[in-house]
Parts: C-alpha cells; structure tokens; sequence
C-alpha cells in the first residue's frame, strides 16, 4: 500500500512539474504586432467535431458531397484558411474533436491540429462540450492540447491553480519591434473553460463560465490595466481585449436580424443560468468581443453594452450544419496607428469577417467591432456635420464617420 501511494504521488509531482516546464517556456514565446503593415490577425476555427480521418463520414452536406467526404475536408480547409489569410494565431474555440466518434481521442487531436502545427504557426485552444467524450477526461484532453508544438494553450494559470476547469489562461500581444510598445501588451486575449454540462442536479443543461474563473479574469484584467496605463508609455484608457469559448453566454438572445451582422439559423444553446460573467466584462471595461462556437448554423454578430458578441460558425464536416450552407470561420484583425514615418502607436481599431469554403474561400460580414476613435462615443443626432472616409480593405469598404 505504501510503494502504491509512492508512485501515485511520483506521478503528481511529475505532472505538475511537467505543467510548469509548458507553461515556463509559452511564457518565453511572446505575440506580437505585424512591424510592415501593424497588424495582428487571429483565424478562429470552430466545431471542428474531429474524429477518424477519413473513414468518418461529413455530417448535412449536399448528396454528391457524400461519397467522397469526411474529416479531410475539414483538414482541407484550415489549410486553405491558413494559406489564404496567414494569420498571426489560430484559436480553436472547442469541440476541436467529437470524442463519441473519436476511437484515439490522441491520434484524433493529432490530425485536428495538425495543420496549424505543420504551419508554424502560434495557436490557442479551449474545450468544448464533446472533446472529452472518448477515453479521455477534460483535463486529459487539456494536458495533450499543451504537450503539442507550437501551442500556447495553458493547462490554467499557474499563480491561479484553484479555478473551476481546464483551459483558462491569457495571451499578450505586444507592439512592434523598436518601438516604445515593445514590452507592453496592446492586446490582452482571454481564454476560458466554458464547461460541458451542469453537475448541479437541479440545474439542467450545458456548463457554464463560474465564479473562481471570473475571479482570475478580473484580475488578470485589472493586472494587464495597471500595466498598460503605467510607465513606459502610459496610456489613458485600457488595451482592448478580446475573449474566446465554446458556449456562448445568455446575452446571445439579445439580437434578432435588426440589430446583429450574420445569420442566426437555430437557438441560443447557453448555459439554463445567467452565471455572471458578460456583466464582470463589462465592469472590467477592456474585453471589445467574445467569439464562440458551439451553435453550428449561428454566425452572427451583435454589440451589447460596448461588447460584441460574436460566432464563428460551424466549420467541421463531421458537425452538424445545413446542405448547401457552405462551412465557415471567422477571422479578426486589430491595427495600430501609425505614428509618424514608419513607427506604429496603439490599436486603432479591430475589424472581424467570415470566409466560407467555397471555391473562392469567399469573404462575408466584413465590420469594424472597435474604433479608438469612436470609444466612448455612442451616437450623434440633429444637424450634425460630418466628414465620411472609406477604406477599401479584404474586398470591404469599411466606413469612419468623423465629426466637423
């Protein structure tokens, strides 16, 4: 009983060490802005519903779709989406595998991200409601998620280790080489275990962010404030912040088709309680945009309070969608202002816009989600004069009203 206990706890010690190790070298790997076009651009992937490869067939898709497609066609359009937009981070926002069908939830994930790792490039992801569904538990699945290359996904905060879930940690991007923001966060990145069903008896449904989650976020929120608006280069007014989980929260039934951009084609699949959190965002006042999945046929996008709550869209073969409604991701891009010559400020603005695999990986929904310029501002009414500039970019012209 005693060597027994021995191993049990080798085996803790040398996964906590292991955990750290991860964690110590992602912490060396720092984000940072474009320095030729002062961009960071992030491709969000979501419902994957990865499983076999090949022998597991696509899920609602056209009837001469059906001989020839399975989970390759969702491997084929990551890398087409990563060709296409060649992003500077690539977010899974859960259900990257669909564990019930996933006979080695590793070899699975493996396939899943393999794309993203062949690339080179830094990705991020948290867990849905189905990728712990096979032989794996949620924290199984998270530890494989960070043992992978070029991931820096954290298991949890390290100074944060009694928090509700697996999955919860914070990325920086930080300003362009040589300039006064090189060792300041301009963009803080926010990700959270949404869960996968209530354990409350009484409660029914999907899981939900809690309260020692939204506790470490409102720290790290206050921490990443205090940063940015101290020496060197102090600023008056918060970095933006940008969120990232699986289920969206209950302010998604907030919108109908007049006041969202995109299309919402079946319900709100959110937690049965209101847990909080949108309104600890709010109090916050750094996060500009959540992005979620979960709700495979939703894709829209709509601002509450100064935040806009967004989806992505079903992208995976192997999740359910609609014949004919093509699979999507949504893509984000945050801009620094210029400063003088060559030189690059703070984030100007962050503007958001879907791609469908189509033949032309066509581009939809471009919209600006944040303006510096018109923070705090939030209508003009009257005989009010005003200046109209357009800015033709990824086949959008995007609109900045200023006023006279």
């Amino acid at each position: 009983m005693a060597s027994n206990f021995f191993i049990l706890l080798l085996v803790l010690v040398c996964s906590v060490a292991v955990l750290g190790a991860a964690a110590a070298a992602k912490e060396e790997q720092t984000l940072r802005f474009d320095s030729r076009k002062g961009e960071f651009k992030i491709l969000q992937v979501a419902d994957m519903h990865y499983a076999d490869g090949k022998i597991t067939p696509c899920e609602d898709v056209l009837p001469r779709q059906v001989p020839t497609c399975s989970d390759l066609n969702t491997t084929a359009f990551i890398r087409r989406m990563i060709l296409a937009e060649k992003p500077h981070l690539i977010v899974f926002t859960g259900d990257n595998i669909y564990g019930f069908d996933a006979t080695d939830p590793v070899k699975s994930m493996n396939a899943a991200f393999a794309p993203a790792i062949l690339s080179g490039i830094p990705w991020a992801a948290v867990l849905g409601n189905h990728d712990q569904e096979s032989t794996l538990s949620r924290a199984g699945v998270m530890k494989q998620v960070v043992s992978m290359k070029h991931t820096l996904s954290l298991y949890n905060p390290p100074e944060f280790q009694d928090i509700d879930g697996f999955g919860n940690y914070n990325l920086e991007v930080h300003g362009v080489e040589g300039s006064s923001f090189l060792n300041k966060s301009l963009l803080n990145l926010y990700f959270l275990d949404s869960g996968d069903y209530s354990t409350v008896p009484s409660i029914p449904g999907y899981g939900w962010i809690k309260l020692s989650q939204q506790l470490w976020f409102q720290r790290t929120s206050k921490k990443l404030r205090r940063a940015y608006m101290s020496k060197p280069a102090p600023q008056k007014a918060p970095a933006p912040g940008l969120g990232y989980f699986h289920i969206p929260l209950p302010e998604y039934t907030s919108f109908d088709s007049s006041n969202f951009t995109g299309v919402k084609q079946e319900g709100i699949s959110s937690a049965s309680v209101n847990s909080g959190f949108f309104t600890t965002m709010v109090e916050a006042g750094d996060v500009k945009a959540v992005f979620t999945g979960h709700d495979h046929l939703n894709d829209f996008c709509g601002e509450l309070t100064g935040i806009h709550l967004c989806y992505a869209g079903g992208f995976g073969y192997h999740a359910y969608g609609k014949a004919g409604w093509a699979r999507r991701a949504r893509v984000v891009v945050a801009s620094l202002e210029k400063t003088g010559k060559s030189g690059w400020g703070t984030v100007k603005s962050i503007k958001t816009w879907k791609r469908l695999d189509d033949a032309g990986l066509t581009a939809i929904d471009g919209q600006v989600l944040w303006s510096k310029s018109s923070a705090g501002k939030i209508c003009f009414s009257g005989n009010a004069h005003f200046s109209l500039k357009l800015e033709i970019e990824v086949g959008y012209i995007w609109f900045h009203v200023q006023l006279l």
